[in-house]
């Protein structure tokens, strides 16, 4: 094998003159009785290696290619190593993949694609262990350990190889990002982002932000290190992420929020034109995640009610629009504080649905004030109603069932004008839980009134008729609502000053939790549907709470570590595409195979599927490199075959030394 050494050229860029030097790996080979310099790998403008380390960079490189080679290990600095490791890498990855290719060390680069991040032009390079290849000589072939292995590269490929030093190396999952870039094909994000103007690196990174939210949810910190060290993403794009530093994921995030009303309005309108999406019904709700830190240089950052019970830090709230299908319409960020009754307006001004579009929401945001805006912009409306009595007569009720079995009795009642109709409705499983829930309240109630009282009867315990009255209200205020079903005595003594029993009765306010467990009302001005089209379309509501779910547990919405209002709002509106493209992937499975599976279960599957190189040393021992892709399990595979997408991504490469 002819040895390697880097090349320093200088040159200059054609549209602004600026001159700077670019860095090669090449080898020396004799062609036509002449010797010619052979490019083996491009290594960038920003090559990190001082020039002192050259000559035993390119060693370490030789041995990883052919440990033959030299009998005792090369040892580098740990910087070294990841930077040749790094190297080897790019040579097999981008070798031939023809079967029967010229024996050589000759890597030429594969032709950038579209989101190509091109190595020369990749700043800040910080090279990452890449796996560790074989660096032991391995034993002479003999009779016994040489086979032949056909359709290794190809099916009419026969080499003879000795089994003994077969080596797996730089195992990288690549059927999340397979399926994921898929997505991504569909919505044609790739074009959009290309009219708008963002250049082929930049491209890369939001590509690669958002498919590293979907298959290894984290901050961009961790994505940009699952981007390097655990993914083949980079070989399915043929772009060089070990060579980008994680600023250049932070700046993506911020070209995506600089452009986010226009990616939002082309995704929707993607799937709106591939789903046949009808625009009459939307499904408004919020929720929150919260910082890790202050976030002091964030304005929405604030203190609030923490769905997440994490109240103890600062606060983002995101709100989201849906359609009936469950894709985003719309989203947005608001204060961790706001007032979820005063983002509907804000959040339905800009969207121009059609007149009598169906507005689905819940009791937080249905204010009066919401409902009469509504009415006002001729929009529809089904809501929980906020506050009165709970009524309902079983005797007027129809009887519906849930997706689980469960028996759903509905009350359609019109109101005194004519306007709006109420559904009471029953649900079972409602009822027991709200039983359970009375029942704990209550005696968690009676046991603070008892420990009262059982005071009364000590020497050293507070007696004051005052002091009592404010435990009793504190007493009160935590009985989440079952003190209303107690009448409580408190007797004093002839001074009235000091208290000398108490007692107290349980008589149960009708309307309440208590007395009618299991009920809710609806209401809305839809007048003509039937008590069970309007609570069936009501329930689709519940769609946007598994939304929030899968935003929180499978895409890393929570928590947020950026300080600056951008990035944090970059953090989510990333988990927002992520969760279009999920929701995109699971709509087409369940169309086309039935597969109705959580994306957590659906990643488990695909994250089976690994590229690696497998490394063996031939009978004329030369070393052989194979990067191949791993068979598709049957699970994986019948996914596949629901999106229409190729069971075995990305080539096969060769490379012999």
């Amino acid at each position: 094998m002819a040895r390697m050494f880097i090349r320093q050229t200088r040159t200059s860029n054609k549209a602004t003159g600026e001159g700077y030097f670019t860095y090669r790996l090449v080898r020396g080979e004799r062609i036509a009785g002449k010797v010619r310099q052979i490019t083996v790998l491009n290594l960038g403008r920003h090559f990190p290696v001082v020039q002192d380390d050259w000559p035993l960079l390119c060693s370490r490189i030789e041995q990883l290619l052919a440990p033959q080679a030299l009998l005792c290990e090369i040892k580098c600095p740990p910087h070294l190593e990841r930077a040749a490791q790094r190297y080897v890498g790019q040579l097999i990855a981008r070798a031939s993949d023809k079967p029967g290719a010229a024996a050589s060390t000759q890597a030429t680069p594969a032709p950038a694609s579209e989101l190509s991040a091109d190595s020369a032009h990749a700043a800040n390079t910080t090279a990452q262990t890449r796996g560790a290849a074989d660096q032991t000589a391995p034993a002479p072939a003999t009779a016994g350990n040489i086979c032949s292995a056909a359709g290794v590269c190809g099916a009419v490929d026969l080499q003879h190889v000795d089994i003994a030093s077969m080596v797996d190396s730089l195992p990288r999952s690549v059927g999340v990002e397979h399926v994921a870039l898929h997505a991504i094909n569909q919505l044609s994000l790739v074009d959009k982002l290309t009219a708008l103007g963002i250049n082929g690196v930049m491209r890369a990174c939001i590509v690669g932000n958002l498919i590293g939210r979907i298959a290894a949810p984290g901050s961009e910190l961790a994505t940009w290190d699952w981007l390097q060290r655990h993914s083949a993403l980079g070989e399915l794009l043929d772009v060089d992420f070990e060579g980008l530093s994680h600023m250049r994921l932070y700046r993506a995030s911020d070209l995506l929020m600089k452009h986010r009303q226009a990616i939002e309005a082309h995704v929707f309108g993607a799937v709106t034109t591939l789903f046949s999406l009808t625009e009459t019904v939307t499904l408004y709700d919020l929720t929150n995640t919260y910082f890790e830190g202050q976030a002091t240089n964030n304005p929405k950052a604030r203190f609030g009610r923490s769905k997440e019970k994490r109240s103890d830090c600062p606060l983002v709230t995101l709100g989201l629009v849906l359609d009936g299908s469950g894709f985003v319409r719309r989203s947005k960020t608001f204060e961790g504080n706001v007032s979820e009754g005063t983002t509907l307006q804000v959040m339905l001004t800009d969207l121009a649905a059609p007149v009598g579009a169906l507005v689905i929401m819940d009791a937080g945001i249905a204010t009066q004030a919401n409902i009469d805006w509504l009415i006002e912009h001729k929009y529809r409306y089904l809501v929980v109603r906020r506050g009165g009595v709970r009524e309902f007569d079983a005797q007027q009720s129809v009887s519906t069932q849930t997706m689980g079995g469960e028996t759903v009795r509905l009350q359609k009642v019109l109101s005194a004008d004519g306007q709006e109709v109420q559904l009471h409705c029953h649900s079972e499983g409602r009822q027991a839980k709200e039983q359970a829930m009375s029942q704990r309240f209550c005696t968690a109630f009676e046991a603070g009134l008892k420990k009262i009282a059982d005071g009364l009867s000590k020497p050293r315990s507070e007696k004051r008729m005052d002091k009592l009255n404010e435990r009793i209200g504190r007493l009160k205020q935590r009985s989440r609502g079952v003190s209303q079903h107690y009448q409580i005595t408190l007797t004093g003594d002839e001074a009235g000053k000091n208290a000398t029993a108490l007692s107290w009765k349980q008589e149960w306010v009708s309307g309440t939790m208590a007395t009618h467990p299991g009920v809710y009302c609806l209401r809305t001005n839809v007048l003509d549907w039937d008590a069970q089209k309007l609570w069936q379309t009501y329930s689709s509501l519940t769609d946007i709470e598994s939304v929030f779910r899968s935003f929180k547990t499978e895409l890393g919405l929570r928590p947020v570590f950026h300080h600056k209002e951008d990035r944090a709002d970059g953090h989510l509106f990333i988990t927002v595409l992520a969760y279009q493209c999920v929701q995109l992937i699971r709509t087409e499975l369940k169309a086309q195979a039935q597969i109705n599976d959580s994306w957590e279960s659906l990643r488990k599957t695909m994250q089976g599927q690994r590229r690696t190189t497998t490394s063996m040393r031939r009978a004329d021992g030369r070393m052989l490199h194979v990067r191949k892709t791993s068979k598709a399990e049957p699970e994986l595979a019948r996914i596949y075959r629901a999106l229409g997408i190729d069971a075995s991504p990305g080539s096969t490469r060769k490379l012999v030394v």
